[in-house]
């Protein structure tokens, strides 16, 4: 750990803006019966689905062509430039020691939050089996989902906190679940994360899915294609960036509160790019 953290983790990055891009993402294909897959931990390898996909092409905006009008209340995403002292993302107990705390004090700043949990560190590759983590190796998600849902959201929560702390924090606080999501190595040349515009999303076009573990069963939602749909991309994100993605919101007063986003095959990703690698940490902000 020898480098040094930025003192303002909330500063937008600056606008660098491209071209936008076409890209094909890959959707859920509305079904009757509920949708389920066995997860990664429940296979040791890559997901196993029971439903059926379909691929749209779709234009992605750049999103650094946007800093003052892209939000998480609005949008469900944002940029920002914040430093890490942890040298190597790679190192578990680092990544307890220093990381972990780097990205609640992060979260505190951007939300004015009284309380963040930690809840789960995943780190993908898209390189041979995928990035190490303490229950196997990741890979990109590659299909277009939302983490929770309105059931799931508030379950974890109770998981997590207990059924008391979850009554307790429903009853005057807001609760966000955020991913901050950081490339390993930069800059990102394959595999960067197409992100929906929440605002853009029709709630029926949320496809609620059955995420199967070897000891429970969650949700999360998968997305419908329409063609109304909004997406953006950072192209070539550095070390020094994270992307804040809202998961669930639990206001529902019509700011966003789902944000879908994947993995793509960027077109101008060089011949011989490095793999992507990434690391994504899951949390719990409590605004009270």
């Amino acid at each position: 750990m020898n480098q040094t953290v930025s003192l303002e983790p909330t500063t937008t990055v600056a606008p660098r803006a491209l071209a936008p891009v076409r890209a094909p993402l890959s959707f859920i294909r509305p079904q009757d019966e509920k949708p389920s897959f066995h997860s990664s931990a429940m296979t040791g390898g890559a997901p196993k689905i029971f439903f059926e996909t379909e691929p749209h092409s779709v234009a992605i905006q750049d999103l650094r062509g946007f800093p003052d009008s892209l939000s998480l209340d609005h949008e469900g995403f944002a940029l920002r430039r914040h430093e890490t002292a942890v040298a190597d993302l790679y190192d578990d107990a680092a990544i307890e020691a220093a990381y972990v705390p780097e990205v609640k004090s992060l979260l505190r700043r951007e939300f004015g939050a009284s309380r963040v949990e930690v809840f789960d560190v995943t780190r993908r590759s898209d390189g041979g089996a995928g990035a190490p983590n303490p229950d196997g190796p990741r890979g990109p998600a590659t299909k277009v989902h939302v983490d929770y849902t309105t059931k799931s959201g508030p379950q974890r929560v109770e998981d997590l906190l207990g059924a008391a702390e979850a009554a307790r924090l429903a009853a005057g606080a807001r609760i966000v679940q955020v991913n901050v999501w950081r490339p390993i190595r930069g800059p990102v040349e394959r595999s960067p994360l197409a992100l929906a515009d929440a605002a853009s999303v029709r709630p029926q076009d949320l496809i609620a899915t059955d995420q199967v573990f070897p000891d429970r069963v969650g949700e999360i939602y998968h997305l419908a294609y329409h063609p109304e749909q909004r997406w953006y991309y950072a192209p070539r994100m550095t070390r020094d960036e994270v992307l804040l993605i809202k998961g669930w919101d639990s206001l529902d007063d019509g700011r966003a509160r789902f944000t879908p986003h994947s993995a793509f095959e960027d077109p101008n990703t060089p011949a011989g790019a490095a793999p992507r690698e990434s690391i994504e940490v899951r949390t719990l902000v409590v605004i009270a």
